[in-house]
């Protein structure tokens, strides 16, 4: 719980603030390959990883594993679509490896924001932070060459490039694990 607390800490909120929004976080260890939200199914809860990775991906079409970003800790999981919505996801989201995720209700979301008023700005500045990196990314797949995308990913995210195999950032850029590594040859 302390990274829960210690990220709350660090956007701002109160102690007093970050025990109320804690409290209604619930841990829990996830296996490699465990599947937090699954396509077809409602999910109901957003998660804050604190460590670990967890894959969003789709099945393509073609019955092809389509990685579409892979979280690190510290950041917050969900299947938007699905969550505010009420729909079943479009995406699938598991885990990478052994990770841990505090979880939160979107019935427990919706009191907090009621509790804690700088809690409902909060989310808000998240769900819009969320929307303008979909935006960006569904942008940069029409607009920019594979290599652009890549020395994007590289500038913008390295941690990514970092700690993440290799396999799923190939994915992620919609180019083969081949064409990866020319692209890495050239940088």
């Amino acid at each position: 719980m302390e990274n829960l607390q210690s990220y709350f800490e660090s956007v701002g909120f109160s102690e007093t603030e970050r025990q109320k929004i804690a409290s209604r976080f619930k841990r829990r260890l996830f296996q490699k390959g465990e599947y937090f939200v699954q396509e077809g199914k409602i999910s109901l809860q957003l998660g804050f990883l604190e460590a670990g990775q967890f894959q969003y991906y789709s099945i393509t079409n073609q019955g092809d594993e389509r990685t579409t970003y892979i979280s690190l800790p510290n950041t917050f999981v969900a299947s938007l679509l699905s969550f505010l919505n009420e729909i079943p996801a479009r995406e699938n989201i598991r885990a990478l490896t052994e990770s841990i995720l505090w979880i939160i209700s979107k019935d427990d979301l919706t009191h907090l924001k009621n509790e804690v008023p700088s809690f409902k700005d909060f989310y808000i500045r998240i769900l819009e932070w969320q929307i303008c990196c979909i935006d960006k990314d569904r942008f940069d797949l029409i607009a920019l060459t594979a290599e652009e995308r890549y020395e994007k990913l590289l500038k913008e995210e390295p941690a990514l490039l970092q700690q993440v195999p290799l396999q799923y950032i190939a994915s992620m850029l919609g180019v083969t694990p081949r064409h990866l590594s020319r692209l890495r040859a050239k940088n």
